[in-house]
Protein backbone atom coordinates (compact mmCIF):
# COMPACT_ATOMS: atom_id res chain seq x y z
CA UNK A 1 0.00 0.00 0.00
CA UNK A 2 1.31 3.46 -0.92
CA UNK A 3 2.25 5.77 1.93
CA UNK A 4 -0.43 8.42 2.50
CA UNK A 5 0.56 12.09 2.40
CA UNK A 6 0.77 13.66 5.84
CA UNK A 7 -1.04 16.90 6.61
CA UNK A 8 2.30 18.59 7.23
CA UNK A 9 3.83 17.21 4.00
CA UNK A 10 4.80 20.60 2.57
CA UNK A 11 6.19 21.81 5.90
CA UNK A 12 8.39 18.73 6.12
CA UNK A 13 9.62 19.23 2.57
CA UNK A 14 10.53 22.82 3.41
CA UNK A 15 12.39 21.64 6.52
CA UNK A 16 14.38 19.23 4.34
CA UNK A 17 15.18 22.02 1.89
CA UNK A 18 16.35 24.29 4.71
CA UNK A 19 18.70 21.65 6.12
CA UNK A 20 19.91 20.76 2.62
CA UNK A 21 20.67 24.40 1.83
CA UNK A 22 22.90 24.58 4.89
CA UNK A 23 24.74 21.34 4.08
CA UNK A 24 25.13 22.06 0.35
CA UNK A 25 26.40 25.53 1.19
CA UNK A 26 29.06 24.24 3.61
CA UNK A 27 30.03 20.92 2.02
CA UNK A 28 28.98 21.26 -1.60
CA UNK A 29 26.49 19.06 -3.45
CA UNK A 30 28.88 16.14 -3.99
CA UNK A 31 30.21 16.48 -0.45
CA UNK A 32 26.75 15.89 1.01
CA UNK A 33 25.18 12.43 0.96
CA UNK A 34 21.58 11.38 1.40
CA UNK A 35 22.70 9.85 4.70
CA UNK A 36 24.04 13.26 5.76
CA UNK A 37 20.72 14.88 4.87
CA UNK A 38 18.74 12.24 6.73
CA UNK A 39 20.90 12.67 9.83
CA UNK A 40 20.56 16.47 9.71
CA UNK A 41 16.78 16.12 9.39
CA UNK A 42 16.58 13.57 12.18
CA UNK A 43 14.98 10.99 9.92
CA UNK A 44 15.81 7.91 7.87
CA UNK A 45 16.96 7.74 4.25
CA UNK A 46 13.81 5.83 3.32
CA UNK A 47 11.58 8.52 4.81
CA UNK A 48 13.62 11.20 3.04
CA UNK A 49 12.90 9.44 -0.25
CA UNK A 50 9.18 9.68 0.58
CA UNK A 51 9.50 13.44 0.22
CA UNK A 52 12.09 13.60 -2.57
CA UNK A 53 12.98 11.07 -5.26
CA UNK A 54 16.62 12.16 -5.48
CA UNK A 55 19.26 14.47 -4.08
CA UNK A 56 19.07 16.48 -7.33
CA UNK A 57 15.39 17.15 -6.67
CA UNK A 58 16.25 18.55 -3.25
CA UNK A 59 18.96 20.72 -4.80
CA UNK A 60 16.46 21.97 -7.35
CA UNK A 61 13.99 23.02 -4.65
CA UNK A 62 16.76 24.80 -2.73
CA UNK A 63 17.49 26.91 -5.82
CA UNK A 64 13.95 27.23 -7.18
CA UNK A 65 12.48 28.46 -3.90
CA UNK A 66 15.16 31.16 -3.78
CA UNK A 67 15.04 32.44 -7.36
CA UNK A 68 11.23 32.32 -7.31
CA UNK A 69 11.20 34.55 -4.22
CA UNK A 70 13.57 36.97 -5.95
CA UNK A 71 11.43 37.06 -9.08
CA UNK A 72 8.18 37.50 -7.15
CA UNK A 73 9.68 40.51 -5.35
CA UNK A 74 11.13 42.02 -8.54
CA UNK A 75 7.91 41.61 -10.54
CA UNK A 76 5.81 43.09 -7.75
CA UNK A 77 8.03 46.17 -7.54
CA UNK A 78 8.43 46.49 -11.31
CA UNK A 79 4.65 46.75 -11.66
CA UNK A 80 4.44 49.73 -9.31
CA UNK A 81 4.14 53.29 -10.69
CA UNK A 82 7.60 54.35 -9.57
CA UNK A 83 10.42 56.15 -11.30
CA UNK A 84 13.19 53.91 -12.72
CA UNK A 85 15.59 54.89 -9.94
CA UNK A 86 12.95 54.31 -7.24
CA UNK A 87 12.18 50.88 -8.69
CA UNK A 88 15.86 50.02 -8.70
CA UNK A 89 16.19 51.09 -5.07
CA UNK A 90 13.19 49.04 -4.00
CA UNK A 91 14.31 45.97 -5.94
CA UNK A 92 17.84 46.20 -4.57
CA UNK A 93 16.59 46.42 -0.99
CA UNK A 94 14.29 43.44 -1.58
CA UNK A 95 17.15 41.46 -3.10
CA UNK A 96 19.39 42.37 -0.18
CA UNK A 97 16.82 41.16 2.35
CA UNK A 98 16.32 37.90 0.47
CA UNK A 99 20.05 37.32 0.02
CA UNK A 100 20.78 37.82 3.72
CA UNK A 101 17.70 35.92 4.86
CA UNK A 102 18.64 32.95 2.68
CA UNK A 103 22.41 33.20 2.43
CA UNK A 104 22.84 29.43 2.19
CA UNK A 105 20.41 29.22 -0.73
CA UNK A 106 22.10 32.12 -2.47
CA UNK A 107 25.49 30.44 -2.09
CA UNK A 108 24.12 27.16 -3.42
CA UNK A 109 22.53 28.96 -6.38
CA UNK A 110 25.83 30.58 -7.32
CA UNK A 111 27.99 27.47 -6.86
CA UNK A 112 25.96 24.33 -7.59
CA UNK A 113 23.82 25.07 -10.66
CA UNK A 114 25.79 22.65 -12.82
CA UNK A 115 24.65 19.68 -10.73
CA UNK A 116 21.00 19.97 -11.72
CA UNK A 117 19.45 17.86 -14.45
CA UNK A 118 19.09 19.67 -17.77
CA UNK A 119 15.39 20.44 -17.47
CA UNK A 120 15.76 21.69 -13.91
CA UNK A 121 18.72 23.84 -14.87
CA UNK A 122 16.77 25.38 -17.76
CA UNK A 123 13.97 26.35 -15.38
CA UNK A 124 16.36 28.07 -12.97
CA UNK A 125 18.23 29.82 -15.77
CA UNK A 126 14.92 30.95 -17.26
CA UNK A 127 13.95 32.64 -13.99
CA UNK A 128 17.40 34.22 -13.76
CA UNK A 129 17.00 35.60 -17.28
CA UNK A 130 13.66 37.12 -16.33
CA UNK A 131 15.36 38.86 -13.41
CA UNK A 132 18.01 40.20 -15.76
CA UNK A 133 15.32 41.44 -18.16
CA UNK A 134 13.63 43.39 -15.36
CA UNK A 135 16.89 45.17 -14.57
CA UNK A 136 17.57 45.70 -18.28
CA UNK A 137 14.23 47.49 -18.61
CA UNK A 138 15.13 49.83 -15.77
CA UNK A 139 18.57 50.37 -17.28
CA UNK A 140 17.11 51.34 -20.66
CA UNK A 141 14.74 53.80 -18.98
CA UNK A 142 17.69 55.38 -17.23
CA UNK A 143 19.82 55.47 -20.39
CA UNK A 144 17.76 55.21 -23.61
CA UNK A 145 20.97 54.60 -25.57
CA UNK A 146 20.86 51.08 -24.14
CA UNK A 147 17.48 50.28 -25.70
CA UNK A 148 16.84 47.66 -28.33
CA UNK A 149 19.83 45.58 -29.35
CA UNK A 150 22.42 47.91 -27.84
CA UNK A 151 25.54 45.79 -27.19
CA UNK A 152 26.07 47.24 -23.71
CA UNK A 153 22.53 46.64 -22.41
CA UNK A 154 23.10 43.14 -21.03
CA UNK A 155 26.62 43.90 -19.70
CA UNK A 156 25.27 46.95 -17.86
CA UNK A 157 22.57 44.86 -16.18
CA UNK A 158 25.13 42.19 -15.31
CA UNK A 159 27.40 44.82 -13.75
CA UNK A 160 24.51 45.68 -11.43
CA UNK A 161 24.15 42.05 -10.40
CA UNK A 162 27.91 41.82 -9.99
CA UNK A 163 27.67 44.53 -7.32
CA UNK A 164 25.02 42.83 -5.22
CA UNK A 165 25.08 39.07 -5.81
CA UNK A 166 27.99 38.39 -3.46
CA UNK A 167 27.03 40.68 -0.57
CA UNK A 168 25.97 37.70 1.53
CA UNK A 169 29.63 36.58 1.63
CA UNK A 170 30.95 39.66 3.40
CA UNK A 171 28.10 41.73 4.83
CA UNK A 172 27.37 41.13 8.52
CA UNK A 173 23.65 41.84 9.09
CA UNK A 174 24.43 42.69 12.72
CA UNK A 175 27.38 44.93 11.88
CA UNK A 176 27.62 48.70 12.07
CA UNK A 177 26.83 49.08 8.35
CA UNK A 178 23.16 48.22 8.10
CA UNK A 179 21.99 46.21 5.07
CA UNK A 180 19.50 48.88 3.98
CA UNK A 181 22.28 51.48 3.95
CA UNK A 182 24.54 49.20 1.92
CA UNK A 183 21.73 48.55 -0.54
CA UNK A 184 21.19 52.29 -0.91
CA UNK A 185 24.91 52.88 -1.38
CA UNK A 186 25.08 50.22 -4.09
CA UNK A 187 22.22 51.88 -5.98
CA UNK A 188 23.79 55.33 -5.58
CA UNK A 189 27.08 54.07 -7.03
CA UNK A 190 25.31 52.32 -9.90
CA UNK A 191 23.09 55.31 -10.72
CA UNK A 192 26.00 57.73 -10.62
CA UNK A 193 28.04 55.43 -12.78
CA UNK A 194 25.39 54.80 -15.42
CA UNK A 195 24.58 58.50 -15.53
CA UNK A 196 28.18 59.48 -16.19
CA UNK A 197 29.15 56.57 -18.42
CA UNK A 198 29.93 57.17 -22.07
CA UNK A 199 27.49 54.97 -23.95
CA UNK A 200 27.61 55.06 -27.74
CA UNK A 201 24.27 55.68 -29.42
Amino acid sequence: MARTQAEDYEERREAIVEKAASLFSRRGFHGTSIADLAEACGTSKSLLYHYYKSKEDILYDVMHSHVRALLDAAERIAAQPLSPSARLRAITLAFMQLYLGAADRQRVLLNELGHLREGQRKTIVGIQRRLIEIIEKIVTELRPQLSGAAPLKRPTAMLYFGMINWMHTWLDPAGRAKPAKIAGLAVDIFLEGISAAEIPA
